[in-house]
């Protein structure tokens, strides 16, 4: 830990942790695994529960076993009164909610925040430090120079979130029996849901092992797992983890569980199989509420986006419209058919569309800029170009590529963002490609933009064809003639799709709501209860294509190649078709019908266009 982290000293009582009376002892250790009974007992006194000691020491209660104590163990020792056993157990349990042995870090979107004793154990690993040089946008931050945040304190806000929900949720409905184990399993599954990720995020998952490793399926969520596994192991952290009450190894396939989903037959990881009662093997089917906390499967609403929805928008300098402290103060666990499921209030529906706006947003303006997009795609071209002979040692002393590291989590851990340098600043001439490209990245001599298309919803692509597109705009032949042949090579295309999350499905609709009159029974709200203008259709696809060439007259015709390509696919109108393919768009009709709700033009204007439209369709002509 640094500085600038500002972890401070450990705590002392204070008053409004229930300051000890005049007169009476604090107990001798701030660590209460280390209370002896004497020590229990003074506890007990200065939470006004004194009159219990005696029992206490009969049953001989140290400190090391207050996290399994359970109601049925105070019965046993002689707290006959329900009352007085569940105001135990409550007063016993702020010793791991709140520990007095805390850290606590100043960031910069949630303030103050108290991380217990296990989790800092857990962020001070090679592992979990080696976030800290992985930037949470990968190469967003080359448009936006405000996005230099990491993955670090991103699963720092994550894990802080995830103990405010979950401890929301212990304070409003006791019935629930969430215990410390709960608490603390669901606060390391969001410490640690991004451990596997690899240089620039979401690049190395999605772009780069795809086009080195093609045989393999793999995401970084299925090497987060490994990863911590591998952070457990490496730091004998099970001792510890025993220490503070947690159950191996059923507790570690809880965490497990969290970050990736069930285990489904074969050893394959997933979601719920059909026909399957409860998947899960962690916690049983009256806790799977908890599973909807750090990844949600179901809605796709959970603490995950929350943090990511404020901190990216925080450092890209975009508004945030959700507000996760009032999803806080309403949510509450209701039974949905068989199972319990989060909930929240009916009048929160309009903020949780604000959410997926907001995820929208993002994308739209951030994550898939067309700028970001080229720069990922430059990245990545580097990096496939220097895989074979970027060599990182991993246990045992073998080596691996950029590409194999994700075999061993040894190699993995040296894997970060400073692959960049290591290929910029290499002096190895079979790395000179590499290099002139992140150069080019560095020095803004970037591929050149080309246009953006959408196909209709019914004619979408499938991924199937996504590698054959470029190939596609390169056999296109425009009814004008061109000065330069270009080859697919020459085209980069990027399909992106834009959704809600959940594909072409409102994701509200996986959402149950309760009302102010009856709490406790669940009702769906649908899209039309809520608004008339809220989205028609939650899925769509932009295809973006650049051109690797920058002279213009390469430019100009993959231009016309481009908008001819749209044309013969009956895509949506480029932008600017009208500029850089004047001779083109009006070949096609319905790119050219006006829209009739328009009454802002002048009509000399369209009866210049339209003399405009007529001379440049005989020309066309006069080429076929």
């Amino acid at each position: 830990m640094n500085r600038c982290e500002s972890r401070k000293r450990r705590r002392s009582f204070s008053p409004d942790r229930g300051s000890p009376e005049p007169g009476v002892l604090q107990p001798r250790k701030s660590n209460y695994q280390e209370w002896d009974v004497e020590d229990v007992c003074r506890f007990l006194r200065m939470k006004g529960l004194g009159k219990f000691e005696q029992l206490f020491r009969d049953a001989q209660l140290s400190g090391d076993v207050l996290p399994m104590l359970t109601q049925r163990d105070l019965e046993k020792a002689g707290v006959s009164i329900l009352g007085d056993r569940l105001k135990l157990i409550k007063c016993i349990n702020t010793l791991w909610q709140n520990p007095i042995d805390a850290k606590v870090f100043n960031d910069p979107i949630h303030g103050h925040i108290e991380m217990h004793p296990l989790l800092v154990r857990i962020i001070d690993t090679p592992q979990f430090q080696r976030l800290r040089f992985i930037k949470q946008l990968g190469g967003v931050y080359f448009v936006y120079p405000g996005a230099s945040h990491n993955r670090f304190e991103h699963s720092i806000g994550v894990a802080h979130l995830a103990g405010q929900l979950v401890k929301a949720l212990c304070g409003r409905q006791p019935e629930l029996r969430i215990n410390h184990r709960d608490i603390l399993c669901v606060q390391i599954a969001g410490l640690c849901h991004d451990l596997g990720h690899g240089p620039f995020s979401h690049l190395f998952d999605g772009k780069f092992i795809p086009l080195t490793r093609k045989d393999l399926k793999w995401k970084h969520e299925d090497a987060s797992l490994t990863m911590f596994e591998h952070l457990i192991t490496s730091n004998g952290l099970e001792a510890t983890l025993l220490s503070y009450g947690l159950v191996l190894p059923e507790d570690l396939k809880f965490i497990k569980e969290q970050i990736r989903g069930p285990a489904t037959r074969g050893d394959r990881v997933g979601v719920d199989p059909k026909g399957s009662e409860w998947p899960y093997k962690g916690r049983p089917r009256e806790k799977g509420f908890l599973y909807e906390i750090v990844a949600n499967k179901r809605s796709g609403i959970d603490v995950d986006k929350w943090d990511y929805f404020a901190r990216d928008c925080h450092h890209l300098g975009i508004r945030n419209n959700f507000d996760f402290e009032r999803f806080l103060k309403f949510a509450r666990v209701c039974e949905v058919g068989k199972r319990k499921h989060i909930c929240t209030r009916d009048k929160e529906v309009g903020d949780l569309y604000n959410m997926f706006h907001t995820r929208n947003t993002l994308h739209r303006r951030a994550y898939q800029h067309r700028v970001g997009n080229i720069i990922g795609c430059m990245i990545t071209e580097a990096m496939v170009l220097a895989d074979p002979h970027i060599q990182i040692s991993g246990a045992g002393g073998k080596i691996y590529t950029i590409s194999t590291a994700i075999d061993d989590m040894e190699a993995y851990t040296k894997l970060t963002d400073n692959i960049f340098e290591q290929i910029l600043y290499s002096s190895k001439p079979e790395l000179w490609e590499a290099r002139k490209i992140l150069n080019n990245v560095l020095c803004r001599r970037l591929y050149k933009w080309i246009g953006q298309t959408q196909p209709a919803a019914e004619a979408m692509i499938e991924q199937e064809e996504f590698n054959e597109l470029a190939n596609q705009i390169a056999a296109v032949a425009p009814s004008t003639s061109l000065e330069v042949k270009l080859g697919p090579e020459d085209f980069i295309v990027n399909v992106v799709q834009m959704d809600y999350g959940m594909a072409e499905k409102d994701p509200i609709n996986k959402v149950r709501f309760y009302c102010k009159n009856n709490p406790n029974r669940t009702i769906k709200i649908r899209k039309d209860q809520v608004s008339q203008l809220l989205p028609e259709r939650f899925t769509e696809q932009l295809i973006q294509v650049y051109c690797k060439k920058s002279d213009d007259q390469s430019l100009q015709a993959a231009r016309k190649q481009f908008v001819q390509w749209c044309i013969n696919r009956d895509f949506t109108k480029p932008r600017d078709g009208d500029i850089v393919a004047p001779e083109l768009t009006p070949l096609k009709p319905d790119w050219n019908n006006s829209d009739g709700d328009s009454d802002d033009s002048d009509p000399w204007d369209e009866l210049q266009s339209q003399r405009q439209a007529n001379s440049h369709r005989s020309l066309a002509k006069a080429f076929d």
